[in-house]
Order: C-alpha cells, then sequence, then structure tokens
C-alpha cells in the first residue's frame, strides 16, 4: 500500500530526533558502550532506589535497584523493550494479523506503546487529517474521539449503528455520496468494534467482513478502537478487523486501562510499520515516551502471568462486568419498562437508554437529574452532529452496586414521568 497518500503534511516533514534515537540506542546496548551522547540525568542522585508492588493474590513485584535505575531513566520512544516482546506475542497469538511476518517498511505489523490508548489514537488523528478533510464516524460514537477530531477542522461523516455497531449498507451509502461530491474523499473510517461507549454495541464477524471488504474498495484505513475487547461477554471472542487484515491497513489501538489500570497509563498502537513509525516521531517530540516505570510495572506482570495467566485475569475481568450488565439490566427492566428503550450490551460497561417521549435528554440529564442526584450522560454528547436533538442517555455500570443502579435508575423513572406529564 502507498501509505504516504494518507498522512498529511505535518506528519510528512517529521523526521526522527537524533538525540531519541541516540536514547533507543543506547537502551538496547550492552554495558561495554560507553556513552558520551545522550543528556541522560545520572541515577545515583534519584531519591527512588527500590519498590515492591503487592498483588491482589498475594505474591509481590519487586522493582531491584538495576531495574529501577531503568525505570527512572530516558527511555526509548516506541516503548520499552520488555514490555514490547510480550505485547508481539500476545498480538500474535490473539490476533495474528495476515502480514505479521511482512517486513515493517512494507506493511508489516509494528507495535509502539503510547501514554494511554488516546494519546495514539489522538496522534493517528493529527498523522491523517488536514483541514477539509471528510473523515468517517460511527454514529454515536466515543466523545473523545469527536472532541479530538474536531478542531482539526474535519468533517465528520456519520454511519448509522444498531445494537451490533455499524450498518455496513450506511457506510456504503456514505461512500457512494462521497464519490458523487466535490470533497475530499474520506481516507479512513474511526471505529469502536466491541462495547462501543456509548452503546454497548458488538460488531458481529459477519459484518466485519463486509466492512472490511468495503475499505478495500474504497481503499481507506480503518482505526480500530477496541478498549473492550477483552470485556466481552460471550466466548470465544469475536475476531479483529487486525486478524483480518490482508492489506496492512488497520490501525489498532489496544488498552490496559479497563484490565490492569487506568492510571497507569500505558496503551498500544498496532499496525503497519509505516504508520507506527509516524506515531513514533510524534511521540519523540511530545512525552518523548510512556512512563517507563508504569511500562515496566505491566511488563512484570504480563511476563510472570505470561499469555496464559493473562487471559485468566481477563476472563475474571470479563465476568465481572457481565454480572455488572445483568445487574444494571434488571434495574432497567424494574424501574424503566414503559419508560424507556434499551439493547443488552455485548461487551463493555455501558447501558444506551433510549427515554420515550422525550425528544431531547440535555436538560433533563445536565440539570434537573442532577438536581435528584443522579448522574447521566445525555446522548448528544456522543452525536458527531451534536446540534440535533437527541432521545438518548448513557449509563455505566462498572462502579454502581446493585443498590445505586436500582436507586439512580428509579430517580430517572421518576424524572421521565414528571418530564412527559407536563407536556
Amino acid at each position: 500500500m502507498n501509505y504516504t497518500r494518507f498522512l498529511n503534511a505535518v506528519s510528512l516533514a517529521r523526521q526522527p530526533s537524533p538525540i531519541r534515537v541516540l536514547t533507543a540506542i543506547v537502551a538496547q546496548s550492552g554495558p561495554s558502550m560507553i556513552s558520551l551522547a545522550g543528556g541522560m540525568p545520572n541515577p545515583n542522585l534519584f531519591p527512588f532506589q527500590e519498590a515492591e508492588f503487592k498483588l491482589r493474590d498475594g505474591t509481590v513485584l519487586r522493582l531491584s535497584e538495576e531495574k529501577m535505575r531503568v525505570a527512572l531513566q530516558y527511555g526509548a520512544s516506541n516503548g520499552f523493550s520488555d514490555l514490547l516482546g510480550f505485547l508481539k506475542k500476545l498480538q500474535k497469538s490473539l490476533h495474528n494479523p495476515p502480514n505479521f511476518t511482512w517486513k515493517a517498511e512494507k506493511g508489516g505489523i509494528d507495535i509502539c506503546v503510547t501514554p494511554g490508548s488516546q494519546d495514539g489514537l489522538l496522534k493517528s488523528f493529527e498523522m491523517l487529517v488536514s483541514p477539509g478533510d471528510n473523515v468517517i464516524v460511527d454514529s454515536p460514537t466515543y466523545a473523545a474521539a469527536l472532541t479530538a477530531l474536531r478542531p482539526l477542522g474535519c468533517r465528520l461523516l456519520a454511519v448509522e449503528t444498531d445494537q451490533h455497531g455499524t450498518i455496513p449498507s450506511s457506510l456504503r451509502s456514505v461512500l457512494s455520496q462521497c464519490e458523487t461530491s466535490r470533497g475530499n474523499f474520506p481516507k479512513f473510517m474511526y471505529t469502536i468494534p466491541n462495547g462501543v461507549n456509548p452503546t454497548g454495541a458488538t460488531l458481529t464477524l459477519d459484518r466485519k467482513q463486509e466492512i472490511y471488504s468495503i475499505a478495500r474498495k474504497y481503499d481507506l484505513l480503518i482505526l480500530e478502537d477496541d478498549p473492550y475487547y477483552f470485556l466481552q461477554f460471550s466466548s470465544p471472542r469475536i475476531p479483529s478487523f487486525l486478524s483480518l487484515d490482508e492489506d496492512g491497513r488497520v490501525l489498532r489501538f489496544d488498552s490496559f486501562s479497563k484490565i490492569l489500570s487506568s492510571g497507569l497509563r500505558v496503551g498500544f498502537v498496532t499496525g503497519p510499520g509505516p504508520l507506527v513509525e509516524r506515531i513514533v516521531m510524534h511521540l519523540m517530540v511530545s512525552s518523548m515516551h510512556s512512563s517507563t516505570i508504569a511500562q515496566m510495572m505491566v511488563s512484570e506482570i504480563l511476563n510472570k502471568w505470561g499469555i496464559e495467566g493473562f487471559e485468566t485475569h481477563v476472563k475474571q475481568v470479563a465476568r465481572f462486568y457481565c454480572n455488572q450488565k445483568d445487574l444494571m439490566t434488571s434495574a432497567a427492566n424494574k424501574w424503566l419498562k414503559g419508560l424507556a428503550e434499551w439493547n443488552e450490551p455485548q461487551a463493555g460497561m455501558f447501558l444506551w437508554l433510549k427515554l420515550k417521549g422525550i425528544s431531547d435528554t440535555k436538560q433533563l440529564i445536565e440539570e434537573k437529574a442532577q438536581k435528584k442526584e443522579v448522574l447521566l450522560v445525555p446522548g448528544y454528547t456522543f452525536m458527531p452532529d451534536q446540534s440535533k436533538p437527541c432521545s438518548f442517555v448513557r449509563a455505566s455500570f462498572s462502579l454502581a452496586s446493585e443498590q445505586q443502579m436500582n436507586t439512580g435508575f428509579q430517580r430517572l423513572a421518576e424524572l421521565i414521568k414528571d418530564e412527559t406529564s407536563s407536556h
């Protein structure tokens, strides 16, 4: 594939930082290497000497003084080498993309670690989007992605979705209209395949295959934002777009936030080498690299578990959220039947409610619901076109107890009844 055609002028102008390249060389060199190059601070002056982290199973991860010297020092911009090694094995095991063995410069798989997957996503937008571009997004979709895209001066083209995610016929319709218009033809589509934030929708394999076929026809990149991949409630997991990628057109974003820790801010991008390389160049002059001590913590626990132990852990996490989902849908059935409509989520952390008899939930949720001490998110937040009224709200079942879910939905039910009776 010709990846150059997807890049904007800013990304094409990026060059590797010479100092950052040297830092990577030092990180990979043996003790015989004498470096008089990089401006690294002397770790003997760092006040932190070693650290221990107690896991919930009682075992202890110890970062020795030697490891701490690495963890507290500048590192390579693409990520901590031990973590990258595990991630490559993990992606091979989980997705086994057809382009895994290709040379990276020819579109083969490369991986970089980012300070949370959202940082990788933002850097990808800033790599691909030019002012005036048309960008394909689902409607509704992740609010932060919309917030990141709007300042870039692009036009958001909304594709319709249902309880199974992106509707392929709607995608075809949008692209067909682009063919007959004078605007810039889209270069990529952004989509969340599992447990969509906010709808909880999950794409079926048939739809993914159809969408990938459409992307091939129109030469689109697919930005696969998949933080809820491990929070699928049925087994086996639905294969990813990455696993279907015969051309090297999928850029995938994974997160440890939902399964290890959101505060560590460790995510990773997997995709064609020429695109990952541009993200790394951006990292070189922005955050420089993800926190090395956070990466080392993740690397230590993953390498302790191995892929089998990691799978055991994430299945426990998925079971917890599945039970939370059951509690919330039970509460919805108890209090909101006849007042709202919803589809049962197949993954993720969210329930998407359509309130009957209420054309726009903005004022109800942002003002009246807060006064009644129940917090939800009004649906317009997740819409590419926020000027239109929206009858939806998003509820999260990740943290709430069963009692809080019932009390919250009871209060919401009272609000709906008050609102509809006054009209």
